[in-house]
């Protein structure tokens, strides 16, 4: 009876260790994510984006270049985590230039994101 109260409470032990240990773990995503729109305010699908690392910034970031393109819903979402990952740990916060592409229109714009975090930017397309 005592080794089973004994293994009981051993396996507790090891069962909230495991849950305190796991829960201090953060696990959202680091992301960026762009809305194109055009001129007339309509979303673009299609639209080839680029997010580059803003060297100059304060603080510096990184040197860091994505490409995608918009889905159906006109946005594209960079995962920035690999930037976050790569980055010293004292890094929390990243600036990027975005630029917006599509056949005959460019735009440009910037976004600040921060670990762990979405980062919403939109772009508009010259008329």
């Amino acid at each position: 009876m005592k080794t089973t109260f004994r293994k009981l409470r051993v396996l507790s032990v090891a069962i909230l260790f495991v849950g305190f240990t796991q829960s201090c773990k953060n696990k959202n995503e680091s992301a960026v994510k762009v809305f194109v729109r055009s001129a007339s305010n309509q979303l673009v699908e299609g639209a080839k984006v680029i997010i580059v690392g803003d060297v100059s910034s304060n603080p510096v970031t990184n040197a860091y270049v994505d490409t995608l393109i918009t889905n159906s819903s006109g946005f594209a979402t960079f995962n920035v985590s690999p930037y976050y990952e790569a980055a010293d740990k004292e890094q929390t916060v990243a600036y990027f230039d975005v630029i917006a592409k599509t056949e005959t229109k460019t735009a440009e714009g910037s976004v600040r994101s921060r670990i762990h975090t979405t980062a919403v930017e939109t772009v508009f397309l010259p008329l």
